[in-house]
């Protein structure tokens, strides 16, 4: 797989968990929203991404703008 950060070839897997936090004092009380999502790595630059499932996106991306920075 090829990196999109660098472009270089051979992105590596690794299983992950991760919390999310939510950006605004007044979501204090938010609960985190956790994934545990495979995470591709580039050994090269240090990139990584992951994908967020649709029921774990539902709170990050609510109506009143939550999630935005």
């Amino acid at each position: 797989m090829t990196c999109r950060s660098c472009g270089l070839q051979g992105l590596r897997k690794f299983p992950a968990e991760i919390a999310i936090h939510f950006p605004r004092l007044d979501d204090i009380a938010e609960p985190h929203v956790f994934l545990f999502p495979t995470l591709l790595v580039c050994p090269h630059c240090g990139a990584a991404e992951f994908t967020v499932p649709d029921a774990e996106l539902r709170p990050l991306v609510k109506d009143d703008g939550g999630g935005k920075v």
